[in-house]
């Protein structure tokens, strides 16, 4: 993907989506930081079903202390690996506690440092509740950013490094948004839906998929400039 066609591909979601925001339900940074956790190797339509009980009853660090792992554990039971889950947002809580004052840190170090905290949870926190211009590389954003020509890599740290250099700095902010709502609803793992796609003459799969013609028309509509 040039960087012509990559500007066209931002300024195209931009322009279906002009306020992307994540689908996990939230009202504080701490229960962010927990949805996030907990949507590992999960939906989030799972972890949203499951939260809206557990921060009705627990939606700060003191507050899950007190409720416990083994409550805990029962109260996110529905989503995949909720033992293991459990145990790191307890963990979580007593450092958050004992060393940042009961609040979410705002650094990636500070953030990885959390157990069960990964770098693509880190990158989504510092991006939606501390407006940090990252970019959190999931399975939908690693797939997207590959198979588009955006930014390959083999892994996730190389495709966002990739993205970071490469991503235009008025869409930076949205990005991580954009990516992975284009990959949940339209650029799927197995069957991406090419023929909807507003981002299908900028992308090296879908532009390959044109009739005969209308690539390279658009294409030139791209160097000159034309959205």
């Amino acid at each position: 993907m040039t960087d012509a066609q990559m500007r066209r591909f931002f300024v195209t979601l931009a322009q279906v989506n002009p306020a992307p925001q994540t689908e996990l339900e939230y009202s504080s940074p701490f229960e962010l930081l927990a949805a996030v956790l907990l949507s590992a190797q999960a939906t989030d339509v799972s972890v949203n079903k499951a939260t809206r009980h557990l921060f009705a009853i627990a939606n700060t660090p003191q507050a899950m202390l007190v409720l416990g792992e083994q409550e805990l554990a029962e109260a996110i039971r529905t989503i995949g690996l909720y033992r293991t889950k459990a145990k790191n947002l307890i963990k979580t809580c007593q450092i958050l506690i004992e060393q940042h004052g009961g609040e979410v840190p705002s650094t990636l170090q500070a953030l990885q440092d959390l157990p069960g905290v990964g770098r693509k949870t880190a990158n989504v926190v510092l991006n939606e509740v501390f407006a940090v211009p990252t970019v959190a590389v999931d399975t939908h954003v690693f797939r997207v950013s590959n198979r588009t020509g955006l930014a390959p890599g083999k892994t996730p740290l190389e495709v966002e490094e990739a993205l970071m250099q490469r991503i235009p700095k008025p869409f930076l902010a949205n990005a991580h948004h954009w990516l992975i709502l284009h990959g949940r609803y339209v650029c799927l793992a197995r069957a991406p839906r090419c023929n909807d796609c507003a981002v299908r003459i900028c992308c090296d799969l879908g532009a390959s998929t044109m009739p005969s013609g209308v690539e390279g028309k658009a294409k030139k509509g791209v160097r000159h400039g034309h959205i």
